[in-house]
């Protein structure tokens, strides 16, 4: 301590060249978005679609254009701007294969072998009724190229395989320039590419507002609280510090910023303003009983400095709880966050004390009235827990009943499109093909054939046909495809294209001519669907953002139907699929979530044993910290907040950062109670000490998170009142409750 008084100046000069090259690197910084990160690790679903991908590519490598013309589509002139689009779709950088009404035909056998009839006749207005009133009668392009009321029509292009970021961006620059030169105002997209490039501008925009809105709130509660400008410009150039220097360390380490990110800026600028509160607090007090201000240091580092350490150490250790987690999003955001969490604390103890001892006492003491007026509050609260003991008792035990009421009500039912940005063009495109069309999630069901059978033999493609049939029955699947759409398709085309012929032949003999023919003019489509040993294939579907837990259960029912109705000993079926992958993750985040927080309780369990060396105050420090828990999973039950990857943070940071006050308060009372005085004198000097520091902080955590309702993502608003409002209740639970189960537990 002495080496840092004698260093001040040398500690703030480094800082302030360390701060200076974070701030350099801020432009390393690199933003991503991938569904593939919110995949459960090891998971043996997974393992296996990840071999399933190396034979038919990724399920999620599209882009869809519907282009709207208000009545309908069959207008001359629109149909010719659309054609001309639809080819150019067929030259975009990264563009495998485009389709679309106009670029497709019905195959037709005559006699002098196959011939194509356009699906469309765009040259010919007079056949337009004509072929709208087939489209419809066949039901094969609806709800897929066309919706159902002919008022828009969709280009489909498949894409590379896993796109990146750049990549995305000049996909889609494309597809713009030629929808404006086109003269096409009216589309929406859907697809990979098109969610990559708004989550990460969303992740931008978050994380610049909310590092602005965090910074200007923590200035305002300190101006208000301190009204000292020397007082306020400390803390908050440390606060700033350590947030600059936590982002410069996150781009050395080559860290990618994802949908959580924006919780970094707020955690850290109030993780960083509590450990400067309980610092300066402790400093400007002593400063007030006439030390100087190496003493003053020198005792506030010794009795808060190991106290703040402790806190850090937990709220790290309740980060470090998420990397149990099997979702990689949520293991980077719990070690990043831990690593914040000590970044600050290393700036706190060592920027902000030279701060303090450089700065001359008469411009950080305010006047003592303020000080006295905390002190007539807190002793208030202190005078109402001696007195109601067994109010805050029994409220506390209604409290904890309620809790587990609400935690039981907890859902999973989580839907994918509640994570889009508010208001967004994002959002209303999803929206749009929710509503007119098969909807985005899509679902493969893998065919493997068994013994000796091929995916194209007879009596295969009829099982195929009875498993299209069972996804066709749900309402909420469309858009379902695999090999039988080449053999219906060439049945229908012997037979003058009648809609009633779009089946699998009804014999053995028809079907091996049908076979020949598509391996002649087909070769390109069949493999789409059958691997080059015809030992595997695939079935693709889309499937409606209808929830979660609905989602498990159609699987559910799909899974039962594939063991009780198909022959398992020519086919097997298996469901895949990136949509089924994130599904599982309701699973996962129950599991992993439990499993990391008892790490956590665990690990802080020890660490308080460490510290107090009594395990009746373990036990007084555990009860106000895991009714909060309960509290956040209660808030979710009763205000029907499905519990997803995102959301699950909450349990994290809740844990993190509302032990912290515990510690605090039993610290300093465990202080007290060293120096000598007994139980009642040691609970008012600890109110009177550390009851300030612990509502300041509050404050701003309450505030802090509230700044989250400024957000356009709406998983983050929700976390943020969540988060305030149990916080808010951590704080009165350690104000209330720990002096109770003081008295009511430590004899002596």
């Amino acid at each position: 301590m002495h080496k840092l008084i004698a260093a001040k100046k040398s500690i703030v000069t480094v800082f302030i060249a360390l701060a200076a090259i974070s701030a350099f690197l801020l432009g390393n910084l690199k933003f991503t978005f991938d569904f593939d990160q919110f995949f459960p690790i090891g998971d043996p679903d997974l393992l296996f679609y990840q071999e399933f991908m190396e034979e038919f590519g990724t399920d999620d490598n599209f882009l869809l254009i519907a282009v709207e013309n208000d009545s309908t589509v069959f207008k001359k002139e629109f149909l010719e701007r659309f054609h001309q689009f639809s080819l150019d779709a067929e030259k975009f950088s990264y563009t495998k294969n485009s389709s679309s009404l106009t670029t497709m035909f019905y195959p037709l056998k005559t006699s002098f072998g196959y011939t194509k009839l356009p699906v469309i006749h765009i040259k010919d207005s007079t056949k337009y009724a004509k072929d709208w009133d087939k489209i419809k009668n066949d039901s094969i392009f609806t709800n897929s190229l066309i919706d159902t009321k002919g008022t828009s029509l969709v280009v489909a292009i498949e894409t590379e395989d896993n796109l990146d970021y750049d990549n995305c961006l000049l996909f889609l620059k494309e597809v713009r320039a030629s929808l404006k030169n086109n003269h096409i105002e009216e589309y929406h997209f859907l697809g990979r590419a098109y969610f990559y490039e708004s989550f990460v501008a969303m992740q931008k925009r978050e994380l610049l507002v909310t590092s602005a809105l965090s910074a200007l709130l923590v200035l305002l509660v300190l101006l208000v609280i301190y009204r000292k400008i020397a007082v306020v410009a400390l803390a908050f150039s440390s606060i700033v510090m350590a947030l600059l220097l936590f982002l410069g360390v996150l781009s050395i380490l080559g860290k990618e910023l994802n949908t959580l990110s924006s919780f970094y800026p707020i955690l850290l600028l109030i993780v960083g303003s509590a450990d400067v509160i309980h610092i300066m607090d402790s400093y400007l007090e002593k400063l007030n009983l006439n030390m100087d201000k190496n003493s003053a240091i020198i005792s506030t580092l010794k009795e808060v400095g190991l106290t703040t350490l402790l806190t850090s150490v937990t709220t790290a250790i309740g980060f470090l709880s998420l990397v149990t987690s099997k979702l990689m999003p949520i293991k980077d955001f719990g070690l990043n966050s831990a690593i914040g969490v000590m970044v600050a604390y290393v700036t706190v103890i060592f920027f902000t004390s030279a701060l303090l001892l450089l700065i001359n006492k008469k411009h950080l003491l305010s006047k003592k009235n303020s000080i006295e007026k905390w002190d007539s509050y807190l002793q208030r609260i202190n005078v109402f827990t001696r007195k109601k003991p067994k109010t805050i008792l029994y409220s506390a035990a209604l409290f904890g009943i309620l809790c587990f009421w609400g935690v039981s009500m907890i859902n999973t039912n989580y839907e994918f499109q509640a994570s889009f940005p508010k208001n967004s063009k994002l959002a209303d495109d999803f929206s749009f093909y929710q509503e007119k069309y098969a909807g985005f999630r899509p679902l493969e069901v893998a065919i493997i054939a068994k013994g000796e059978n091929k995916i194209t033999d007879f009596k295969v493609l009829q099982e195929i046909d009875k498993m299209e049939a069972q996804l066709n029955s749900f309402k909420d699947i469309g858009e379902v495809t695999s090999v039988n759409l080449l053999f219906k398709g060439i049945n229908k085309a012997h037979n003058l294209n009648k809609k009633e012929f779009f089946t699998l032949p009804k014999d053995n003999k028809t079907y091996l001519s049908y076979k020949k023919d598509i391996k002649k003019i087909a070769r390109k489509q069949l493999k789409k669907f059958v691997n080059e040993s015809e030992t595997k294939g695939r079935i693709s579907a889309k499937v409606l953002d209808i929830g979660t837990d609905s989602l498990i259960r159609v699987y559910g029912s799909l899974n039962n139907f594939i063991a009780t109705k198909t022959d398992t000993s020519l086919v097997k079926f298996r469901l895949t699929g990136k949509g089924l992958l994130l599904d599982k993750n309701s699973v996962y985040i129950r599991n992993s979530l439990l499993q990391g927080l008892g790490i956590g309780l665990l690990l802080v369990g020890i660490i308080m044993v460490i510290l107090f060396k009594d395990i009746k105050l373990l036990l007084i420090s555990l009860i106000p910290n895991i009714l909060p828990l309960l509290f956040a999973g209660a808030l979710l039950g009763f205000l029907e907040i499905p519990l997803e990857a995102t959301i699950s943070i909450i349990f994290a940071i809740v844990f993190g950062i509302a032990v912290d006050d515990t510690i605090h308060f039993l610290g300093r009372y465990k202080l007290c109670r060293h120096n000598g005085l007994n139980k009642e004198k040691a609970i008012e000097k600890t109110f009177k000490e550390t009851g300030r520091a612990l509502i300041i902080t509050t404050v701003l955590l309450f505030f802090g998170f509230m700044v989250l309702v400024f957000s356009v993502h709406l998983p983050s608003i929700t976390i943020g009142l969540l988060l305030s409002a149990t916080l808010l209740t951590a704080l009165i639970l350690d104000l209330l409750l720990l002096p109770v189960l003081i008295r009511k537990w430590i004899k002596n």
